[in-house]
């Protein structure tokens, strides 16, 4: 969903405030309001251009230059190895030494299907509340290994790639495991065998979870959590869901307390629903209002027509950009070229992480060798009739059962706030009602307001202040309390005789 091309752009500027009166035609006789044809004109009068994008795609990275190989866990754990494989995934000479383990797990051996991970385990893992959580990035074909750089994890790559300590890092308070998912993405690899259906996404994780695991008996018992952004919206349900479905033996399973999900996409028939929100950002005038509303309905259509792929265009040509020749609709009429915080029309610099990743020296110590860095082109185009489906029957199976955090940044165009409380409206669980109705409440850390909380049953629903489609990145102070809070079953509210200065009045 967020991964786009790279190439320059000629607006034709002078066309995108065609007013409604300029659309009609007539044709034996009819008049017919033609929307499409705007934005066909918009789009095929452009050469390409592509949106910034925190994941570049600079072409799959070969490790011809490394000469070791990638450091597989599954060939141990099946003979018992555990104390071995912990050894040779053992992560030396980064920053502070801090312990962590990385290596592959085999998913599907007939495909040579590997799934890259780096786990931190918390500082106090012998606390037995202590969660384990799993960190997934969105894309679709978004190396994790983002977020633990560039959001939550131990370590923080500055523009300039150097690397720091990071003060916020989710990592304090639980053990991460970081994926590249699906198979295909970052380091991760296969001959082949792309997920082409979250059904297919959920089993390899699981397959890849479990086993990594197995290395660490000491907290594989502990509370487990999911969570994820942006397109993990649909993996972070798949990978709870067959979680929650698994049938294996009890002493083999996972002990899931919840999901977190930020700026999610979902629903997308309830999410596409951009034409009101940035007409009331000022970012459309009411013409260009009618003809985004216009194209939507068109997108709404064939997702109800379930024609997965057209709707997928459809969208692209719209505001994805990912994968269509042409410029989108609206970089035409907005000049922006980042939909992930309205404050800044272009994206802000930061490193590019594949070139960091892909060094030499840190292939050996990170135990990847000479495997392929994928740029995850080859994942989306294997996704692309998934884009456009839903996995909210599968959060609503998931709020009857555990505790599910769905969190925004208030300034996200591509998964904005109120396109999430859109379909957050239209679940159907035993709390919908209750939701609907329920109060908001103001957040405060350290007596700043932070955001605004709602919650219904098991779910909490939270607007973070002041950030944009990276909530953790923006503001990382707050996402690591929001998350402290969503772990510990603390409240984000004052309560009755309650001291805490972080809660709200």
């Amino acid at each position: 969903m967020l991964i786009s091309l790279s190439s320059k752009s000629t607006s034709i500027s002078s066309m995108s405030a065609t007013g409604l009166d300029s659309l009609r035609t007539v044709f034996n006789g009819t008049t017919m309001v033609l929307y499409f044809c705007a934005v066909t004109v918009l789009l095929t009068c452009t050469t390409v251009r592509g949106f910034a994008n925190p994941y570049p795609r600079a072409g799959n990275i070969l490790g011809t230059g490394n000469t070791d190989l990638p450091v597989i866990i599954t060939p141990y754990i099946e003979e018992g190895k555990i104390g071995e494989i912990r050894n040779l995934t053992r992560v030396e000479g980064f920053l502070n030494n801090v312990e962590s383990y990385a290596g592959f797990a085999t998913v599907n051996k007939k495909c040579n299907s590997n799934m890259y991970f780096w786990f931190f385990p918390a500082p106090n893992t012998s606390i037995k509340e202590v969660p384990v959580s799993v960190w997934l990035q969105g894309g679709p074909g978004a190396t994790s290994l983002y977020g633990l750089f560039m959001e939550n994890g131990p370590f923080q790559l500055s523009p300039t790639y150097k690397l720091g300590a990071r003060k916020y890092a989710w990592t304090s308070i639980s053990s991460f495991l970081y994926i590249d998912n699906p198979v295909g993405t970052g380091y991760s690899f296969t001959d082949g065998c792309y997920s082409k259906t979250e059904e297919e996404v959920g089993h390899n994780l699981l397959v890849a979870v479990k086993q990594i695991l197995k290395m660490f008996p000491e907290i594989r018992k502990n509370p487990f959590y999911v969570t994820g952004e942006s397109y993990a919206g649909k993996y972070v349900p798949a990978l709870a869901y067959a979680i929650h479905k698994d049938s294996s033996p009890e002493e083999e399973k996972i002990n899931l307390r919840g999901i977190a999900i930020g700026n999610g996409l979902v629903d997308p028939l309830n999410q596409l629903h951009y034409s009101d929100y940035l007409y009331q950002l000022g970012m459309l005038d009411d013409n260009e209002r009618a003809i985004f509303k216009a194209k939507e309905e068109e997108c709404h259509n064939l997702i109800i027509e379930k024609n997965w792929r057209e709707a997928f265009h459809c969208f692209d040509e719209l505001l994805n950009g990912d994968q269509s020749q042409y410029p989108t609709y609206f970089y035409n009429v907005t000049g922006f070229t980042n939909y992930f915080n309205y404050l800044y029309s272009k994206a802000v610099p930061q490193a590019d992480l594949s070139k960091f990743i892909t060094k030499n020296e840190v292939r050996t110590k990170i135990h990847v060798g000479n495997a392929t860095w994928h740029d995850g082109n080859e994942v989306e185009l294997n996704l692309i009739e998934d884009v456009m489906q839903s996995t909210r029957h599968w959060v609503e199976e998931l709020l009857e059962h555990y505790k599910v955090l769905i969190y925004n940044g208030q300034l996200d165009i591509i998964v904005a706030y109120p396109l999430t409380e859109s379909y957050l409206k239209e679940l159907k669980w035993s709390a919908a009602g209750e939701y609907k109705t329920a109060k908001r409440y103001v957040w405060k850390v350290d007596n700043t307001v932070a955001g605004y909380v709602k919650t219904a049953g098991n779910l909490i629903e939270i607007l973070l202040r002041d950030a944009g489609h990276m909530v953790p990145k923006d503001q990382p102070k707050w996402a690591l309390d929001m998350l402290s809070r969503f772990f510990n079953g603390k409240p984000f509210h004052r309560q009755k005789n309650s001291t805490d200065k972080n809660l709200s009045e």
